[in-house]
């Protein structure tokens, strides 16, 4: 029997890496990314191709990532001294964003998708001073000493969650929540979705993503997170930005003429957004 594409979450990081490579291959592309492709691999445009024809176009992911290049050059213009992108995955934000030399940046992960990337990228020099750190992201005592030794000297980090609260459990969220809390940390900026979309996307990929099935989504949107404590600085809608970019399929432009959702109270409506949030 043949393995399947998707047989971890950490395979979903070659997906998102051929739309990536997808979009900045347009005349019209909202980020240029020219070490997508590299990345993603036969593995990743493999799935693609796979994928349901219904979300075969990956609007979603192109929107999500112009949203947060966006957010983390605001968070730097307010004087952010740190990032910490946690699940990083193949991201390549350090090499094609216009960042400060002096910015320092941090990718954890596990091991083995770190080394790949390690080597993949050997001969390529980021914009910042990135360093990458393998950590168990589950395991809070190894959780806990990455983020005791990352943020020492720290005034205001922007720690990054894209793409990965979606699988995990509830309690693991709000742990994630509490160990975010501290002082050093001045923005955690993640994505989430409603139970209407964790229900139709994880329908529609069942056969693609049986070992990796969306399992975080919020009954009540963002106010999961403002009860917890935090408090909005942006939130943007996944759908609408992609309206605004014209990256919707044709057959879903005239649901943007619909009333949207409100990001705090979805529901079981199809919403998926972006957030940075503050912990006063």
């Amino acid at each position: 029997m043949a393995e399947p594409l998707i047989s971890h979450v950490s395979d979903t990081a070659r997906w998102v890496a051929t739309y990536r490579a997808i979009e900045s291959a347009r005349p019209d592309a909202l980020f240029h990314d020219s070490l997508a492709d590299r990345l993603a691999g036969e593995q990743g445009r493999a799935i693609v191709a796979a994928a349901p024809r219904a979300i075969r176009n990956g609007w979603w992911l192109v929107a999500r990532t112009k949203i947060i290049d966006d957010a983390i050059a605001a968070a730097i213009r307010s004087g952010c001294d740190k990032v910490l992108n946690l699940a990083a995955g193949l991201d390549t934000r350090p090499y094609r964003l216009d960042l400060p030399p002096d910015l320092a940046w941090v990718e954890a992960d596990l091991p083995d998708l770190l080394a790949e990337k390690e080597q993949t990228l050997a001969d390529q020099t980021p914009r910042c001073r990135l360093t990458r750190h393998a950590v168990d992201l589950a395991d809070p005592a190894a959780r806990d000493t990455f983020l005791n030794d990352e943020l020492k000297g720290v005034t205001k980090a922007l720690v990054l969650t894209e793409g990965l609260l979606m699988y995990l459990e509830e309690r693991d969220v709000r742990a994630l929540s509490n160990a975010f809390t501290r002082p050093e940390i001045a923005w955690w900026m993640l994505d989430f979705s409603s139970p209407g979309l964790q229900k139709r996307m994880n329908k529609s990929t069942r056969g693609l993503m049986r070992s990796a099935p969306f399992k975080f989504a919020p009954v009540n949107g963002l106010a999961y997170f403002e009860e917890l404590g935090w408090r909005t600085v942006e939130v943007e809608s996944v759908f609408t930005v992609a309206h605004r970019y014209h990256r919707l399929p044709r057959w879903m432009r005239f649901l943007a003429w619909l009333p949207q959702p409100d990001p705090r109270s979805p529901g079981g409506k199809t919403w998926s957004g972006v957030t940075r949030l503050t912990h006063d």
